[in-house]
Protein backbone atom coordinates (compact mmCIF):
# COMPACT_ATOMS: atom_id res chain seq x y z
CA UNK A 1 0.00 0.00 0.00
CA UNK A 2 1.22 3.48 -0.77
CA UNK A 3 0.32 5.59 2.22
CA UNK A 4 1.12 8.97 0.67
CA UNK A 5 -0.88 8.14 -2.44
CA UNK A 6 -3.83 7.11 -0.29
CA UNK A 7 -3.58 10.38 1.67
CA UNK A 8 -3.86 12.32 -1.59
CA UNK A 9 -6.82 10.20 -2.74
CA UNK A 10 -8.58 11.14 0.51
CA UNK A 11 -7.86 14.85 -0.11
CA UNK A 12 -5.11 15.32 2.46
CA UNK A 13 -1.68 16.87 1.98
CA UNK A 14 1.18 15.72 4.17
CA UNK A 15 2.47 18.89 5.89
CA UNK A 16 6.08 19.71 6.62
CA UNK A 17 7.23 17.96 9.77
CA UNK A 18 6.68 20.20 12.78
CA UNK A 19 9.80 21.67 14.37
CA UNK A 20 10.88 20.49 17.79
CA UNK A 21 9.48 22.54 20.63
CA UNK A 22 12.13 21.59 23.18
CA UNK A 23 14.85 19.14 24.07
CA UNK A 24 13.55 15.74 22.90
CA UNK A 25 13.67 13.34 19.97
CA UNK A 26 10.62 13.58 17.66
CA UNK A 27 10.84 9.88 16.68
CA UNK A 28 12.68 7.26 18.72
CA UNK A 29 13.13 3.67 17.56
CA UNK A 30 13.39 0.96 20.22
CA UNK A 31 12.86 -2.74 20.95
CA UNK A 32 13.71 -3.93 17.45
CA UNK A 33 11.22 -2.38 15.04
CA UNK A 34 9.09 -0.12 17.24
CA UNK A 35 9.07 3.66 16.93
CA UNK A 36 7.56 6.16 19.34
CA UNK A 37 6.50 9.53 17.92
CA UNK A 38 6.47 12.41 20.40
CA UNK A 39 3.23 14.29 20.88
CA UNK A 40 2.07 16.55 18.06
CA UNK A 41 -0.35 19.45 18.32
CA UNK A 42 -2.68 20.58 15.48
CA UNK A 43 -0.36 23.34 14.25
CA UNK A 44 0.16 23.32 10.48
CA UNK A 45 1.65 26.20 8.47
CA UNK A 46 1.63 28.42 11.55
CA UNK A 47 -2.08 27.87 12.13
CA UNK A 48 -3.14 26.14 15.34
CA UNK A 49 -6.50 24.96 16.61
CA UNK A 50 -6.64 26.31 20.13
CA UNK A 51 -8.90 26.35 23.16
CA UNK A 52 -10.79 23.89 25.29
CA UNK A 53 -13.43 21.61 23.85
CA UNK A 54 -16.76 22.16 25.51
CA UNK A 55 -15.90 25.82 26.18
CA UNK A 56 -13.97 27.50 23.35
CA UNK A 57 -14.09 24.81 20.64
CA UNK A 58 -16.82 22.75 19.08
CA UNK A 59 -16.67 18.98 18.77
CA UNK A 60 -16.16 19.44 15.00
CA UNK A 61 -13.11 21.63 15.69
CA UNK A 62 -11.84 18.84 17.92
CA UNK A 63 -12.22 16.36 15.04
CA UNK A 64 -10.25 18.68 12.75
CA UNK A 65 -7.57 19.15 15.41
CA UNK A 66 -7.19 15.38 15.84
CA UNK A 67 -6.81 14.92 12.07
CA UNK A 68 -4.17 17.66 11.91
CA UNK A 69 -2.24 16.10 14.80
CA UNK A 70 -2.29 12.78 12.94
CA UNK A 71 -0.97 14.41 9.76
CA UNK A 72 1.87 15.93 11.80
CA UNK A 73 2.68 12.52 13.29
CA UNK A 74 2.85 11.04 9.78
CA UNK A 75 5.04 13.94 8.62
CA UNK A 76 7.53 13.22 11.42
CA UNK A 77 7.54 9.53 10.51
CA UNK A 78 8.12 10.42 6.85
CA UNK A 79 11.21 12.48 7.77
CA UNK A 80 12.52 9.75 10.08
CA UNK A 81 11.80 6.73 7.88
CA UNK A 82 12.05 8.28 4.42
CA UNK A 83 9.03 6.20 3.35
CA UNK A 84 5.74 5.84 5.22
CA UNK A 85 5.27 2.40 3.70
CA UNK A 86 7.87 1.17 6.21
CA UNK A 87 5.08 1.32 8.80
CA UNK A 88 3.90 -2.23 9.46
CA UNK A 89 1.26 -1.40 12.06
CA UNK A 90 -0.03 1.41 14.26
CA UNK A 91 0.40 0.01 17.78
CA UNK A 92 -0.66 2.58 20.39
CA UNK A 93 -2.07 6.09 20.30
CA UNK A 94 -2.62 8.48 23.19
CA UNK A 95 -4.93 11.44 22.58
CA UNK A 96 -4.89 14.37 24.98
CA UNK A 97 -7.89 16.69 24.74
CA UNK A 98 -7.89 20.13 26.39
CA UNK A 99 -11.43 20.33 27.66
CA UNK A 100 -13.89 21.98 29.95
CA UNK A 101 -14.64 20.01 33.14
CA UNK A 102 -18.05 18.92 31.82
CA UNK A 103 -16.81 17.71 28.40
CA UNK A 104 -16.99 13.92 28.09
CA UNK A 105 -16.57 13.24 24.37
CA UNK A 106 -12.83 12.56 24.41
CA UNK A 107 -13.25 9.17 22.66
CA UNK A 108 -15.15 10.80 19.79
CA UNK A 109 -12.31 13.30 19.29
CA UNK A 110 -9.83 10.42 19.31
CA UNK A 111 -11.96 8.60 16.74
CA UNK A 112 -11.16 11.31 14.18
CA UNK A 113 -7.46 10.41 14.47
CA UNK A 114 -7.89 6.65 14.40
CA UNK A 115 -10.46 6.81 11.60
CA UNK A 116 -7.97 8.76 9.48
CA UNK A 117 -5.29 6.10 10.05
CA UNK A 118 -7.76 3.31 9.24
CA UNK A 119 -8.92 5.11 6.09
CA UNK A 120 -5.29 5.45 4.98
CA UNK A 121 -3.89 2.05 5.97
CA UNK A 122 -6.85 -0.25 6.52
CA UNK A 123 -8.25 -1.68 9.75
CA UNK A 124 -5.54 -4.24 10.50
CA UNK A 125 -2.58 -1.94 9.91
CA UNK A 126 -4.03 1.45 10.86
CA UNK A 127 -6.14 0.80 13.96
CA UNK A 128 -4.03 1.14 17.15
CA UNK A 129 -4.91 0.51 20.76
CA UNK A 130 -5.79 3.89 22.20
CA UNK A 131 -6.36 6.10 25.20
CA UNK A 132 -8.25 9.40 25.19
CA UNK A 133 -7.50 11.68 28.12
CA UNK A 134 -8.96 15.04 29.14
CA UNK A 135 -6.48 17.64 30.36
CA UNK A 136 -6.62 21.21 31.68
CA UNK A 137 -4.20 22.64 29.09
CA UNK A 138 -1.80 21.73 26.29
CA UNK A 139 1.25 23.41 24.70
CA UNK A 140 0.49 26.55 22.65
CA UNK A 141 -3.11 26.46 23.98
CA UNK A 142 -3.70 23.57 21.54
CA UNK A 143 -7.03 21.81 21.76
CA UNK A 144 -5.56 18.35 21.08
CA UNK A 145 -2.16 16.63 21.28
CA UNK A 146 -1.50 13.08 20.07
CA UNK A 147 1.40 10.66 20.43
CA UNK A 148 1.78 7.43 18.47
CA UNK A 149 3.75 4.21 18.56
CA UNK A 150 4.22 2.19 15.36
CA UNK A 151 5.75 -1.13 14.40
CA UNK A 152 8.17 -0.96 11.49
CA UNK A 153 8.74 -3.46 8.68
Amino acid sequence: MQIEKRLQELGYTLPEAPPKGGVYTPVKEFCNKLAYVSGCVPRIDGQNITGKLGADCSLEEGFKAAERCTLNLLALLKVHLGDLDKIKSCVKMTVFVASAPDFYQHPQVANAATELLVNIMGEEKGCPSRSAIGVASLPLDSSVEIELMVELE
